[in-house]
């Protein structure tokens, strides 16, 4: 059991499903670029760390990853955003959370104007007293800034608060700001990655969720 009174929660992989989305714009983006365009199961590992740098990683450079970021933004704008949908039992999960006394916050690597839209369309806002997530124009992007930033925001202490995520810059991220970590295994990193970052708990599913905090 981990003692906790804030839970700051990641969005993609955590709260909900966004491959469909996320890879058709990606491949959208690549497509612009006349260059090979992989699968969508080929580009699951960009699901939850900053797209730059995912593109970055595919393209070799940096002016050619910002341009498919734009072309990115410009489908995922329209209508990549609610290709999209809640995990089974995570609106159950939120709802128990907050009926135990726990402050509830989004903390997402998505840019927060986007994750706000999704969190709204899906009916969840009413779990969240905040939603975290960086600028378009890529402050905060890094997960440890990013929840520098919401603890200097809300005033919570990294002691008494719990970080959820699926993948290792979530886990790693809360290290480095002192905040305790749990694993997600349903979303998409694996176990080792999440081991390997240092994760303190792991569950299966969302319901798992209110066993892991008093």
């Amino acid at each position: 059991m981990i003692e906790t009174a804030s839970v700051f929660l990641d969005l993609d992989g955590t709260l909900t499903d966004p491959k469909a989305g996320i890879t058709r714009c990606i491949q959208y983006a690549l497509e612009q670029l006349c260059v090979e365009v992989p699968s969508a199961d080929e580009l699951t590992w960009c699901i939850g760390p900053p797209l730059l740098e995912s593109f970055e990683h595919m393209l070799g450079d940096n002016a050619a990853a910002r341009i498919a970021l734009e072309h990115y933004r410009e489908r995922f704008s329209d209508v990549g955003w609610c290709e999209n949908a809640v995990y089974q039992g995570v609106p159950e999960a939120l709802r128990s959370l907050t009926s135990a006394g726990l402050t509830l916050y989004v903390a997402t690597s998505k840019p927060e104007v986007y994750a706000q839209k999704i969190i709204e369309h899906f009916d969840l806002a009413q779990w969240f007293e905040r939603i975290f997530g960086p600028t378009l124009d890529g402050q905060r992007v890094r997960k440890h800034d990013l929840l520098a930033f919401a603890l200097e925001q809300t005033g919570v202490s990294a002691a008494a608060a719990l970080m959820i995520g699926d993948r290792s810059h979530d886990i790693l991220g809360a290290h480095a700001n002192g905040i305790g970590s749990v694993g997600v295994l349903y979303g998409y990193g694996s176990r080792d990655e999440l081991e390997d970052a240092g994760a303190q708990r792991f569950i299966a599913s969302p319901s798992d969720l209110e066993e892991l905090i008093e």
